[in-house]
């Protein structure tokens, strides 16, 4: 018998550890995998600008907010002072009032900020804040039928709910009461 470690077979088997098919599937396995996590890595970036870019707009779109909040405080006083020109029966302070009014009201439009519109609308919890129910014949139940305080909104945010007065049936007159 020979020896096995001087045969030509076993100086194949040492320079060869591996069948030849298994080194190149391997470093194939090894490129595939690292391709996928470049794929991966690169379309997370991607997502990552993105959401960024919408961060940062939104952040620009709304930053008026907190101002605007403060004025739509102011708007209320000065439709009272508005009101109560109007009660003095004082047309000409009436009528500035009217254009300043109006000028505030467009500059706050010009930067996304509009009123809620509510009368004769469904009332809508996410835009309306109920303070009362008034029987109602005229208008199907759960419409706005008052506006008690104006309500505004930021592009598509809503900046303070207007308070409302919401219809219900009128009690039956012929019904006893508890």
């Amino acid at each position: 018998m020979s020896d096995p470690k001087n045969s030509p077979d076993a100086d194949q088997a040492t320079a060869n550890p591996a069948p030849s098919g298994e080194v190149p599937s391997a470093l194939a396995r090894e490129r595939d995998d690292l391709l996928d996590q470049l794929q991966r890595t690169r379309a997370e970036f991607v997502n990552f600008q993105k959401r960024s870019r919408t961060s940062t707009d939104d952040v620009r779109k709304y930053a008026i907010q907190p101002v605007a909040s403060d004025l739509v405080a102011v708007m209320d006083n000065f439709e009272r002072a508005i009101d109560a020109a109007r009660a003095a029966n004082v047309p000409t302070i009436v009528d500035g009032l009217d254009l300043v009014h109006r000028q505030l009201l467009a500059t706050l439009a010009k930067h996304g900020v509009e009123t809620l519109r509510c009368l004769g609308e469904p009332f809508d919890p996410n835009f309306h804040e109920a303070l009362m129910q008034t029987p109602d014949a005229f208008h199907p139940e759960g419409t706005v039928v008052a506006e008690l305080g104006k309500g505004y909104r930021i592009h598509d945010r809503v900046l303070r709910p207007a308070k409302v007065a919401v219809s219900v049936k009128p009690a039956d007159e012929s019904s006893p009461q508890s």
